[in-house]
């Protein structure tokens, strides 16, 4: 039996382990998953290939989260920004940062939740579509 392959994701959390295990824990449900231990990586990466969505930690030293955010909807309009922090976050600071972040995770985080909202998205025919409202709960935005 097959799987079909979902579109890529980048993973990008100053916390290698955090990282690995998001990534790993996304791949077993069909994305294909590339992580960066900072802006810097992520967007070289990026810069290689279309991602569908960028799952961003909010604080990492250096160009934190909702920086790179920014760059993120500069450069690479079409993929999608969550920002994730073991902060929270409410939705209305994830909207007064005018980073063009759809969503927010809080760590620790449902794996279960996160990939129904990212294949919620999917769903929508363009980056944009769909993107108010959340499902789940889990993931705000």
């Amino acid at each position: 039996m097959t799987h079909e392959r979902l579109p890529k994701v980048i993973v990008v959390d100053d916390a290698a382990d955090l990282a690995c295990v998001m990534a790993a824990g996304l791949r077993l449900q069909g994305f294909d998953v590339e992580t960066a231990l900072d802006a810097g990586a992520a967007l070289d990466l990026m810069a290689g290939g279309t991602f569908a969505f960028a799952l961003v930690d909010l604080m990492m030293p250096g160009t934190n989260g909702i920086e790179l955010a920014r760059m993120i909807r500069e450069q690479f309009p079409r993929t999608r920004v969550i920002l994730m922090s073991a902060y929270p976050l409410s939705e209305r600071q994830l909207v007064l940062a005018d980073c063009g972040a759809i969503g927010f995770v809080p760590i620790p985080f449902d794996l279960s939740e996160l990939v129904c909202f990212l294949r919620g998205k999917l769903a929508a025919t363009k980056p944009g579509d769909g993107d108010e409202g959340v499902p789940g709960g889990c993931v705000t935005g």
